[in-house]
């Protein structure tokens, strides 16, 4: 047998094909694969179906088994021939054999261009005019000029280690010192032309091509993997010859198996020869080489020898399918390697707007004396990297203070990581603050950096720092001092440089006191202290800072409202607010989402009545002193009365102070005959 014919019989051996020719038709080619027995008659549910008379409707089949292919007559009237004798049992079918069905015959083969004409039984010859698709099925082939597949690789031996015999080993050695200098250009490569372009020169420089082309799918499209939607990254050529790909039926057979070919002898086939439109270029041999990453084919190279007495070899093959392998790998890890970098990119634009938005929303409002004299103090502190106390009630804004004191100092463009040491229990809290390893404990499923790791070189707030366990503090003094921790469960020392700003609205020195917050951390803290004072002692700034929350309601929802009205401004200013700034922007907040006009009225207003039992002269004017008789009656006529006037008559606010339904009030006006002068 040829060369070439054992090695197609070796190599496709679980593929065959079946070339049936019936009574006055011309040749049918059908493909017969491993996995499907292809059954053969004249009924239309067979997969080979023939128009003949003679044949039985379920002659016979064909099938793959113990690395050969079979044939089975399925009881037929008038029996089925191989080579002239009738069958009985399954028979194994070789190379050229002819089977007799009926009137017509069939030829077995695993190489289709050696029967482009076969002799028939009375002499003549018939013309095979179809190609091979599928089992069962056909397309037209007017030319059966088919190349002569040369070689197929899977693995290229620059795996394995190199060969033992000296002229070899000296040729494998030289192969791989070209590689690795490749592999070296290519790792400095920055686009995807830029890495194909080196693999190209690579190739040129390392086989006798002279065309070549790198074609790969578009990783930023969800395209099919098929032939067709490749697109030329990189081309090369000798003399500026041009490039067309080759046909689909070369590019599939390597995308579908993912195997390299090499192929001779295709100047003269129409589907996969090369040439410009003047036909004056003929590609006399061609390496197709897959590239294979963890996905499957993304992409193929293409090299091309037009020159008869220097074609392509197998040792080019070698070649270029281990240059493949290594450029396939190398176009994933830059296609992951730029979209890394493209999301790093976003993540820092998106990174900077908010901090400039962090750092705008962190500009303390006020004018009264108690804010000037605060601002002037952060301004001092900032600078410096001293450990700061903020102190103050709930709602007074420490936190806002805190991002104050960051960004007014060197560390602004570093991180600043905030955490509620009163909102997690005591395993939790060390947890977050200093990281865990995968496995330190149930549900922690991978590493975790803590948050002093996370404020490296920035600023830690810790807010309610007085509920932190003694343990806790124990170790957070440690760090305080400047020494490495570990997180938990792990071993490994860990250094930071964070500033720490606390805050708390306890008396810590009662808690030093009484042993429950230890007096060396208490003194490490209160290195700087700075008080913020209520809202309810810096009235000058109640109306400041409701216009200025609700501006920001109506840039963020477009909304068209202008401001209070003067009845809406009294009632904010009169009010003491127990929960402070917080408890402000919620009340702005809903009364920009209650306001039906364009301006907040004082009924749009709804304030709590929280706290009224602690200050009640913050609200109501002064009740008359001394004993007088008078019904129970006629003091609660008066004390309705006294809180409508203080609240000019807003009924909804004054139905709150007195605790009860607005509807209650108006019934207990109308009984007392009360009416707003």
């Amino acid at each position: 047998m040829h060369n070439s014919e054992k090695q197609n019989s070796k190599t496709a051996s679980t593929v065959a094909y079946l070339i049936v020719q019936e009574v006055d038709e011309r040749g049918k080619v059908y493909r017969l694969v491993d996995r499907q027995v292809t059954t053969i008659g004249r009924a239309p549910t067979n997969r080979i179906v023939l128009d003949d008379e003679v044949c039985s409707r379920s002659h016979c089949e064909i099938f793959y088994s113990d690395g050969g292919w079979y044939i089975r007559d399925l009881g037929s009237r008038n029996g089925t021939l191989v080579q002239g004798l009738a069958i009985s049992q399954d028979h194994r079918l070789q190379e050229g054999d002819v089977v007799e069905i009926g009137d017509s015959e069939a030829i077995f083969t695993f190489d289709v261009s050696r029967f482009s004409a076969r002799p028939t039984s009375d002499g003549s010859s018939a013309v095979i005019d179809s190609e091979t698709m599928g089992v069962g099925q056909q397309s037209s082939w007017d030319e059966l000029n088919m190349p002569e597949i040369v070689q197929r690789k899977s693995h290229t031996r620059f795996h394995t280690p190199p060969p033992a015999s000296q002229i070899d080993r000296d040729r494998a050695s030289r192969e791989l010192g070209r590689l690795y200098r490749l592999a070296l250009e290519m790792g400095n490569a920055q686009s995807e032309q830029e890495l194909c372009q080196i693999v190209l020169n690579g190739l040129f420089e390392g086989t006798s091509a002279d065309i070549g082309a790198i074609l790969n799918l578009d990783p930023s499209k969800s395209l099919p993997r098929k032939p067709e939607n490749l697109r030329v990254i990189a081309f090369q050529s000798v003399d500026e010859l041009p490039y067309r790909k080759p046909s689909d039926y070369l590019s599939k057979m390597v995308f579908d198996e993912g195997d390299a070919l090499l192929a001779h002898n295709i100047a003269d086939d129409s589907k996969l020869s090369t040439r410009d439109s003047l036909g004056k270029i003929h590609a006399q041999s061609v390496i197709c080489a897959p590239l294979r990453n963890k996905n499957g084919v993304s992409g193929l190279i293409h090299l091309y020898s037009t020159n008869p007495d220097n074609p392509l070899d197998s040792e080019d093959l070698e070649f270029t399918l281990a240059l493949a392998d290594q450029l396939a790998v190398s176009l994933q890890n830059l296609s992951e390697k730029l979209q890394l970098s493209d999301g790093l990119a976003r993540m820092e634009g998106e990174n900077k707007a908010l901090r400039e938005q962090l750092e705008l929303e962190s500009e303390l409002v006020g004018q009264s004396p108690s804010m000037v004299a605060l601002k002037e103090q952060i301004l001092r502190i900032a600078p410096t990297d001293a450990s700061v106390l903020i102190r103050g009630e709930s709602g007074v804004g420490k936190e806002l203070v805190a991002r104050a004191i960051h960004f007014n100092s060197h560390r602004k463009k570093q991180p600043f990581v905030c955490m509620n040491c009163a909102a997690l229990s005591e395993g939790l809290l060390e947890s977050e603050l200093f990281g865990h390893e995968k496995g330190a404990f149930t549900g922690a499923t991978s590493q975790k950096p803590g948050k002093f790791e996370q404020a490296h070189r920035g600023s830690l707030f810790l807010d309610e720092v007085g509920e932190m366990s003694l343990a806790v503090q124990a170790k957070f003094l440690r760090v305080l001092e400047g020494h490495s921790f570990e997180r938990v469960g792990g071993s490994a020392s860990i250094d930071v440089d964070v500033r720490v700003v606390a805050a708390t609205n306890r008396d810590m020195e009662k808690a030093v006191a009484k042993g429950t917050f230890r007096q060396d951390l208490y003194f490490r803290l209160h290195v700087v202290e700075v008080s913020v004072d209520p809202l309810r002692v810096r009235a000058d700034d109640i109306l400041l800072l409701a216009n200025y929350f609700l501006n920001r309601f109506v840039t963020k929802t477009g909304r068209p409202i202008r401001g209070f009205t003067d009845q809406a401004e009294a009632l904010l200013e009169s009010y003491h607010w127990p929960g402070n700034v917080r408890e402000l922007q919620n009340t702005i907040e809903r009364a920009f989402i209650l306001c039906t006009s364009d301006v907040v009225d004082a009924e749009d207003i709804q304030l709590s009545a929280v706290g009224m039992e602690s200050d009640p002269q913050s609200v109501l004017p002064a009740v008359h002193r001394g004993f007088r008789e008078i019904s129970l009656e006629e003091v609660e006529q008066e004390h309705i009365l006294s809180v409508l006037n203080n609240t000019n008559w807003n009924k909804s606010r004054s139905a709150q102070i007195l605790g009860i339904e607005r509807s209650t009030l108006d019934r207990k006006l109308k009984r007392y005959g009360i009416s707003r002068p």
